[in-house]
C-alpha cells in the first residue's frame, strides 16, 4: 500500500512521517528537540537551544542573495494529545500511524500532529534544500504552543534577526491570515467535602461521547456540543428533581479543545430509579433534537456502578454544578469589522475531581483586549459567587491586522499569478504565536498560511494531500522572490 513516504513533495512528507515516530505531547518536547538540534548540525546549520527549549536554526545567505531581507520561519514542535477512547495509545512513547484515506492523511484513531507538524517539516525542507537560493532563512521553532504557548512567551528580544515573519500554522490553503485573537486562561478551584453515601442509594455513570470537538478557536462558531456543559444539565436536573447526589465530574483534557467526552458518578435513592431512567430517555432525546444535526454520532449513556464510600457534600456540589450552567461558553460576540470573524469566545474546557478538589479550566478568546478581559472578569464572577478560587492567568495579545504589509502584498501577487486567483486576506480567531511574537519585535512584517488541515486537536485531524504541495510551492516562490533591505 501507498504510504506518506509515497506522496510529493517527498522532502516535506519525509520530515513529516519522521516527525511523527517521534512523541511530541506538549510539555514533552525533550525528543523532538534533540530530533532538530542533530538535524541542524548534520546539515551544517547554525543552531541554539534557548533558556525556555525553542530551537533557532539559520541557514546563510546563497551566493549572491546576501542582501536580501531575512526571512523567519515559524511553527511549533509540539502536537495536541487526543485519541478515541477505546483507542490504546501513549503519546510519551508511541508513533502516530498514519493512513491514507482518499485525499487526506489521517492517523488512526488518535490526533495526526499536522498541526503544526507539516509547517514544521516544511520548515526543514526548505532548511536542507541544497538547490535553493535565497537569503538568510531563520527558524523559530517554539515548544508548547499547545498547551499554554510558553514557548513564545519566553522568547527573548533581540534574539531574532528576521525582517519579515511566515508563520506556518494556519490550517485553510488559499487563505493568508494577518490577524488573530489574543487569549486568556482560567484556573478554577472547588475545595470540597465529602460525607458517607446514605442507605438506600444507587450510583450511578452517566456519560456523553461520540461528539466532534475540535478546536476551541476554529471551531467554536460551529454550534458543536461541548461535553461538560451537556452532561452538567442532566446532573442539575437529577440534583434538582430527583433528590441526587454527585460523586465525581470529569470531562475534557485541553484548554484549546472543545470537549468530546464527560462523564461522571451520580447518586439517587432507589425509589428514584424508574424516574432516573425516565428523565435519561427524555434528556437523550431533547440533546439529538437539539444537536443531532450537527453531532450526529452523540451517545448520552448510563449504567449502574458500584456503590462509592462518598459523595460531594450537596450545598458544594449545588454551587459547582450551577455555576457551571451559569459559566459562558461558545461564542459570545462576532466582529463587526470582519464579516463571519467571532470576535470573542469562551470554552469551558475541563472539569477534574479529585477526593478534596474540583478543578475547572476555561480559555477565552478575543481579538479585541477589553473585550477577553471583560469575559475573564465574568467567569471569575460566576466561579467566586459560588465559593470557589479563580485565577486568570496566561494572557496574550491579539496580532493587530496591516492590510499594508509589504509580505502581504508579494504574497499575494505570487499566489494570484501560481494559482489564477485572489488568496482571501483573512483574522482568525485562534491563537497565533504572532501576536505575541509582534508584541516583542514590533518591526516585523508578518503573514500567516498552511496545507488544509481539517478537525485538528482531536482524532479525526486530517490533512488534504493536494494542498500540502500547493502550500510548499507557495512557499518556496515567496522565498526565493524576497526583496532587497533598503
Amino acid at each position: 500500500m501507498k504510504t506518506i513516504l509515497d506522496l510529493e513533495p517527498k522532502n516535506v512528507w519525509k520530515f513529516f512521517h519522521e516527525l511523527t515516530q517521534i512523541p511530541r505531547p506538549s510539555g514533552k518536547e525533550e525528543k523532538v528537540r534533540e530530533y532538530l538540534v542533530k538535524l541542524a548540525k548534520d546539515n551544517n546549520l547554525e543552531v541554539m537551544v534557548d533558556e525556555i527549549g525553542n530551537v533557532i536554526m539559520r541557514r546563510p545567505a546563497s551566493p549572491g542573495y546576501e542582501n536580501r531581507k531575512i526571512v523567519t520561519l515559524q511553527a511549533h514542535m509540539d502536537m495536541v494529545p487526543q485519541k478515541n477512547m477505546d483507542k490504546t495509545f501513549d503519546f510519551e512513547k508511541d508513533p502516530i500511524q498514519t493512513i491514507i484515506d482518499g485525499d487526506w492523511v489521517k492517523a488512526d484513531g488518535t490526533t495526526l500532529g499536522a498541526d503544526n507538524g507539516i509547517g514544521l517539516a516544511a520548515i526543514l525542507a526548505v532548511l536542507t534544500d541544497k538547490n535553493l537560493k535565497t537569503g538568510m532563512i531563520e527558524a523559530l521553532i517554539t515548544i508548547d504552543e499547545e498547551r499554554g504557548m510558553t514557548g513564545i512567551f519566553g522568547l527573548k528580544p533581540n534574539v531574532l534577526k528576521g525582517d519579515i515573519l511566515l508563520n506556518l500554522d494556519s490550517e485553510d490553503e488559499g487563505e493568508i491570515f494577518i490577524g488573530c485573537a489574543g487569549g486568556m486562561d482560567a484556573s478554577i478551584t472547588f475545595n470540597i467535602s465529602r460525607e458517607p453515601v446514605p442507605a438506600g442509594y444507587k450510583a450511578f455513570q452517566v456519560e456523553i461521547k461520540g461528539l466532534k470537538g475540535g478546536h476551541s478557536g476554529l471551531d467554536i462558531h460551529l454550534g458543536r456540543l461541548n461535553a461538560n456543559k451537556g452532561l452538567n444539565r442532566f446532573i442539575k436536573h437529577v440534583i434538582d428533581h430527583l433528590d441526587g447526589l454527585l460523586v465525581s465530574f470529569d470531562g475534557g483534557s485541553l484548554r484549546n479543545a472543545i470537549p468530546r467526552e464527560a462523564n461522571a458518578i451520580i447518586l439517587v435513592p432507589e425509589n428514584k430509579v424508574n424516574a432516573l431512567m425516565d428523565a435519561k430517555n427524555t434528556f437523550d432525546k431533547n440533546l439529538h433534537n437539539e444537536f443531532g444535526d450537527v453531532e450526529p454520532n452523540l451517545e448520552f449513556n448510563i449504567k449502574e456502578s458500584q456503590l462509592p464510600s462518598s459523595y460531594i457534600k450537596k450545598d458544594i456540589a449545588d454551587k459547582i454544578v450551577k455555576a457551571i450552567y451559569g459559566c459562558p461558553n461558545g461564542v459570545l460576540r462576532m466582529s463587526t469589522e470582519v464579516e463571519g470573524l467571532v470576535e470573542t469566545s469562551n470554552n469551558l474546557a475541563s472539569v477534574k475531581t479529585s477526593d478534596d478538589k474540583v478543578e475547572i479550566q476555561c480559555l477565552m478568546r478575543s481579538s479585541i483586549d477589553s473585550a477577553k478581559e471583560a469575559v475573564g472578569q465574568k467567569i471569575k464572577s460566576v466561579f467566586e459567587l459560588a465559593g470557589a478560587q479563580v485565577v486568570l492567568s496566561g494572557a496574550y495579545p491579539g496580532w493587530k491586522p496591516n492590510p499594508n504589509s509589504e509580505i502581504l502584498g508579494l504574497a499575494k501577487k505570487i499566489y494570484q499569478e501560481k494559482y489564477g486567483k485572489i488568496p482571501e486576506i483573512k483574522a482568525v480567531h485562534a491563537g497565533l504565536e504572532c501576536g505575541l511574537i509582534g508584541s516583542k519585535y514590533p518591526n516585523l512584517d508578518m503573514i500567516s498560511f498552511g496545507p488544509t488541515i481539517v478537525a485538528p486537536h482531536s482524532p479525526d485531524e486530517r490533512v488534504n494531500i493536494d494542498s500540502v504541495k500547493k502550500f510548499y510551492d507557495f512557499l518556496l516562490e515567496i522565498l526565493k522572490n524576497i526583496p532587497n533591505k533598503n
